[in-house]
């Protein structure tokens, strides 16, 4: 009889069918090739969407001085555009799962999408475009804030879980692949945007700032590709398939003084239990569910067999307030470090950084995407070790120690003289090619110690938080540029990513959690 892939048993090591089964294994193909349509559905619009994020991170800092604004007001554009990040991250997701749905979210994301990228195509205007990127998505700093992140990893977590619930490694390999796509997109993004500006603004008749312009061209083409992908998701990444937009709103609008009636009658029993239900929320993170039940609402049953809240308040505060004690008990550690690295990473964003090293360095657009390109390529690479290195060195340890030699290098990034363009690149290199392995045992984390039914509104919250921590970092880079201590962004974003690390090394590492 073969042996499976997946198996953990005696191994044939003259079987090389077996050998090329078991690399397949370990770096997440076979999870991946197991959770089936929907997860590479999710995978390839991450990927075009960060094809069109890498596209124009590289050139919209160049792009906006181009057109004549300060280096201020290229920091106030990144704050203020990540500020209608924040609004539009806590107004859907908030909703997303019990209102309208997962689906329509990423749809109504992608339009919003082509919409920014059309109006950056055809306008100038200062507060057009800002206009445009606060209202709608764009990509200021070349990373993927906005709602789409935090609903794709609750659809890549929960459609995981419900594949293999006894398979531990699935979730995280197939969120690793998540990181490793998203990477590709992002450095081929990069490397063809430097290249074709490179060209058009060359041609007769062309300058930088229409050859800009054009390239907002693929961001609409990437934007429409992303929509297709979420056209052709199942109803398999939905926690409540049955949710219908203003036809759920209303039926729960009228069954509402019915269950607010019958609330009220449980009120004197709840009552009785008060005191059993306050020792059972100190418990330790060694007994955190991962799948919740209420002692108020009644659950219903998904067609995968999870449990979700029956009731849903029209108020959208009602959905903080269905976050457990024990999902706070532990999230309310992990935002403050999370803001923390976030506040950094906006100070010194892929397109700020790649903005220094021209202004530094006086790097044409093709050598600036040539660098961008490959580094992302690292990161890409890298990422795909983050699954296995998480199952075997544990989910935090994953994160603090790939984490820590990439905030070094953002501190001693503006160390390099200007004639040292070298060592500059290598410290870039090691900085990009180690960011990203953090993330896939991130999310896989938060998805450890998180309800399901929970996990979009978890997930939502620390995009926000995220978001939020991050915006006012461009305006601090962008004042201390226009003062002409833009290294000092780089030496205070490296410390705040150092202090990150240690914090989360030092509150986590001997946390007992279901992976």
């Amino acid at each position: 009889m073969s042996e499976d892939i997946t198996s953990t048993g005696p191994v044939n090591r003259g079987d090389s069918r077996w050998s090329v089964g078991r690399i397949l294994d370990e770096i997440g193909l076979v999870s991946l090739w197991e959770t089936g349509p929907d997860s590479w559905l999710v995978l390839i619009s991450r990927t075009t969407r960060m094809f069109a994020y890498g596209s124009n991170g590289i050139f919209i800092a160049l792009f906006f001085s181009e057109l004549g604004f300060s280096d201020f007001k290229i920091g106030l554009f990144m704050t203020l555009t990540l500020f209608g990040d924040v609004f539009l991250t806590i107004l859907l997701t908030l909703i997303a799962d019990n209102y309208l749905g997962r689906r329509n979210i990423l749809k109504f994301g992608s339009i919003m999408m082509i919409l920014s990228g059309l109006v950056f195509i055809y306008f100038e205007n200062y507060y057009i475009l800002l206009f445009a990127s606060i209202i709608g998505i764009i990509s200021a700093t070349g990373g993927d804030f906005g709602p789409f992140r935090a609903i794709e990893e609750s659809i890549l977590s929960y459609i995981t879980t419900t594949t293999n619930k006894k398979n531990s490694k699935i979730r995280s390999n197939v969120l690793s692949w998540y990181v490793v796509t998203s990477a590709l997109g992002s450095a081929i993004g990069t490397e063809l945007s430097g290249k074709l500006v490179n060209y058009l603004s060359q041609k007769p008749n062309w300058n930088n700032i229409r050859a800009y312009h054009t390239m907002f061209w693929l961001y609409v083409i990437n934007g429409t590709i992303g929509l297709i992908c979420i056209l052709l998701l199942s109803d398999r990444t939905e926690v409540n398939p049955n949710v219908n937009g203003k036809q759920q709103l209303k039926d729960e609008e009228d069954s509402e003084i019915i269950e607010n009636q019958r609330l009220l009658n449980e009120d004197q029993d709840d009552d009785d239990d008060n005191d059993g239900n306050r020792k059972s929320n100190s418990s330790t993170i060694e007994n955190i569910p991962l799948s919740s039940t209420s002692t108020i609402n009644p659950p219903t049953t998904t067609p995968n067999g999870d449990t979700i809240s029956s009731r849903s308040d029209s108020k959208w505060s009602s959905r903080l307030s269905q976050i457990s004690q024990q999902t706070r008990s532990v999230m309310f550690k992990l935002w403050p470090l999370l803001a923390v690295d976030t506040l950094a990473d906006g100070m010194v964003g892929y397109a700020l950084t790649t903005y220094y090293l021209s202004l530094k360095y006086k790097l044409s657009n093709s050598l600036l995407g040539d660098i961008t390109s490959i580094s992302y390529f690292l990161a890409a690479i890298s990422s795909i070790a983050a699954g296995p290195l998480a199952n075997h060195l544990g989910l935090i340890n994953t994160m603090v120690f790939t984490h820590i030699p990439s905030s070094a290098a953002v501190l001693l990034f503006p160390l390099p003289s200007e004639n040292n363009l070298v060592l500059t690149i290598i410290l870039f290199f090691i900085r990009t090619g180690l960011n990203n392995m953090d993330q896939a045992p991130r999310a896989a984390f938060i998805a450890a110690v998180v309800p399901t039914n929970e996990l979009t509104a978890v997930n939502g919250i620390t995009s926000t938080l995220r978001t939020l921590s991050s915006t006012v970092g461009p305006t601090i880079t962008g004042w201390l540029a226009q003062g002409e201590n833009f290294w000092i962004a780089f030496v205070a974003a490296g410390s705040l990513r150092l202090a990150y690390d240690f914090g989360l090394w030092a509150l986590f590492v001997n946390m007992k959690i279901n992976q």
